[in-house]
């Protein structure tokens, strides 16, 4: 159950929540390198399809779920004004390192972030009814724009390219509305990584409640999916609705991933203990609090890497996780190397200097 704020402060640092965003992020690499080496996940099929498919979108709302907790967790230790101060310092900072990254992938993460973290900043004094309230909004804002504006425009969905975004009107399109990770209704997941924070997340009730409820929101928005398509056979805008595809990201689209998201921390924070015990956390730990980190080098060397090796489209889905997972281990061996002599990654130790 939610505790106070005090309550919050108090609690020690969940290695559970490192080791989930060490697993988020290898989802998101598995995905990205599939989009840039052209592997077509839903023409393959097979167990590959499912789980790239299954990725698809979950992944990178676990990421953005633990980002909120992140920030929940970091207002519940610091005063209001001293975390607003940070977080619009380090906004800005992943604006920038965003906007510079869009140059190289069109599917960057970082420049969404900062505006979820400028408008989620305002969020962090709300209630938890009024979150879950402002989740149900943001969503539903998203829904009323697909009826009226065209979700399509500046899309080219045959080469997953976006024109006009370096335009005025085209980024605001992007950002907000029918980008990668748009405002409306990313922002939702944001604002559930806040209603997790005020949990007792060192508890393995509180653990064990957030396996079952991620486990059925998953499982219920797939379903729900799947037995409500059928009633919209020959129309495609009210087809559209009832996916849980990542684009357009519907309303149970944002349930499967919440979903996702619970039932990966949850599991992360069951499992950490006895993944300490074994050794094998730390491990992994490095990695999952070198993310930002990872999530460049991830863009700017293993696919500045696929490119030199001409790996770059019409290549298998096998081939793109080979590479992923390639990549995640030289992250992973990295980042535990770096942790011994330096601590934070150099992205993170960058922005903790430029933000505080």
């Amino acid at each position: 159950m939610p505790g106070t704020m005090t309550d919050v402060a108090r609690r020690p640092r969940l290695d559970g929540l490192d080791l989930a965003r060490f697993l988020a992020l290898i989802g998101m690499v598995i995905v990205n390198f599939k989009i840039v080496m052209g592997a077509d996940a839903l023409a393959e099929g097979g167990v590959l399809g499912a789980i790239a498919q299954g990725l698809e979108g979950r992944a990178a709302a676990s990421f953005v779920v633990l980002a909120g907790i992140g920030l929940g967790l970091g207002a519940a230790r610091a005063s209001g004004g001293s975390i607003a101060a940070v977080t619009l310092k380090r906004a800005m900072f992943l604006f920038v390192a965003g906007f510079v990254n869009s140059l190289i992938f069109d599917a960057d993460i970082l420049h969404y972030y900062a505006v979820y973290f400028l408008f989620g900043v305002a969020c962090l004094p709300l209630s938890t009814s009024r979150l879950v309230a402002l989740i149900v909004a943001v969503n539903a804002v998203f829904v009323t724009l697909v009826f009226v504006l065209d979700y399509d425009t500046g899309w080219n969905w045959e080469t997953l390219t976006y024109s006009g975004f370096w335009t005025p009107a085209g980024f605001l399109r992007n950002l907000f509305f029918n980008g990668w990770h748009p405002v409306f209704p990313w922002f939702g997941f944001l604002l559930f990584g806040f209603v997790l924070a005020r949990l007792d997340l060192a508890s393995a009730e509180v653990q064990r409640r957030m396996v079952v409820f991620g486990a059925v929101a998953l499982v219920g928005a797939e379903l729900a999916s799947l037995s409500l398509l059928p009633l919209a056979a020959g129309n495609s805008d009210f087809a559209a609705i009832l996916t849980t595809s990542p684009v357009p990201p519907m309303p149970l689209y944002a349930l499967a991933g919440m979903g996702a998201a619970a039932l990966l921390i949850g599991l992360c924070l069951m499992l950490a203990p006895p993944f300490a015990r074994i050794g094998v956390l730390q491990l992994l730990v490095p990695a999952g609090r070198q993310t930002l980190t990872l999530y460049i080098a991830h863009i700017l060397i293993g696919m500045g890497v696929l490119e030199a090796l001409g790996l770059i489209g019409s290549q298998s889905l096998a081939s793109a996780f080979i590479a992923a997972l390639a990549f995640c281990l030289a992250a992973t061996v990295y980042a535990w190397v770096w942790s011994r002599r330096f601590g934070r990654g150099p992205a993170e130790a960058l922005m903790r200097q430029l933000a505080g």
